[in-house]
């Protein structure tokens, strides 16, 4: 594919999975999309939640649940951008948790990687909010069970500007996305393995309001179709600009790698146009009764 992007703007590649249990495999997807993505044009690379293994047996996938150091998908995503030499944007891998003793919590971390082209971790992310629920179709999910919550915003320098992080259910937070729109952030990543009940009702709605609150770019990464463990996940990876417009929908249908393009202008157009980052006030919360 050409690039076609200005030279003002940067061009962007989302990778749409459908991940299996098996790590190596998923490895293997991720790797040839880093370098079809650098062969496109793409500066950077953003893939789903999940990413390197979706399975609902937590015997099965406890073994793949390792270290980071030990994880065979980062650690082939870390060679594949240093040789593609583009940044990826890993939307969550599972791993263990860095600082706690396995025996007092067991849990792992669902952990966003920030990948810099020379193949060195920019940045990490641990998902904030946990999706435990009960679905009106019978669907029960507890993720509070297998991973432990992260505690911190973070933002990272890259090619598109300031990157805020954030997964999938963090999506339905206000409170993030303030602390991220205070960040002035020009892109922010939601990577997703959204069921498809909560996707039909709430995908499309969620991420062009985070983006008009934030008014910055969102890219959002997801998952799509039926997976081996027996799930199945909505798809339709979006990019939306500031102003709401979704600039990229891959549907529902199938895995893929599409692309975009982040143009700075825009983000400085609608913040002239609607400057609610800067006509944002503290609201008091003294006198509540």
């Amino acid at each position: 594919m050409p690039n076609m992007t200005r030279p003002d703007m940067t061009r962007i590649a989302i990778l749409q999975m459908t991940s299996g249990i098996d790590p190596l495999v998923n490895a293997r997807a991720i790797d040839a999309a880093i370098a079809d993505a650098a062969k496109g044009g793409a500066a950077m690379l953003f893939t789903p939640e999940m990413c390197g293994m979706i399975d609902r047996d937590r015997q099965r996938a406890a073994k793949h649940i390792v270290p980071e150091d030990e994880n065979p998908v980062l650690s082939a995503a870390r060679v594949a951008a240093r040789d593609a030499g583009i940044w990826v944007s890993l939307g969550s891998l599972a791993v263990t948790q860095s600082d706690a003793d396995p025996a007092e919590d067991p849990r792992g971390a669902n952990r966003t990687f920030l990948i810099a082209p020379g193949g060195s971790i920019a940045a990490r992310y641990d998902k904030i909010h946990m999706f435990d629920v009960q679905l009106s179709t019978g669907e029960q999910w507890r993720e509070s069970a297998a991973y432990a919550p992260g505690e911190r915003v973070v933002t990272a320098e890259t090619p598109l500007g300031r990157l805020g992080l954030a997964i999938c259910y963090d999506m339905r937070f206000p409170a993030l996305f303030e602390e991220l729109g205070k960040r002035y952030c020009n892109a922010i990543s939601i990577p997703a393995a959204f069921t498809v009940p909560t996707g039909q009702a709430h995908w499309h709605l969620l991420l062009r309001t985070r983006a008009v609150e934030a008014s910055a770019y969102v890219i959002a990464a997801a998952q799509v179709g039926e997976h081996e463990d027996g799930r199945r996940t909505y798809g339709h990876s979006l990019v939306v600009d500031p102003w709401g417009e979704v600039l990229l929908d891959m549907g529902g249908n199938s895995p893929g790698l599409g692309f975009a393009e982040i143009d700075p202008a825009r983000i400085a157009e609608v913040r002239s146009q609607l400057p609610s980052l800067a006509n944002r006030r503290e609201i008091s919360k003294s006198g509540q009764s």
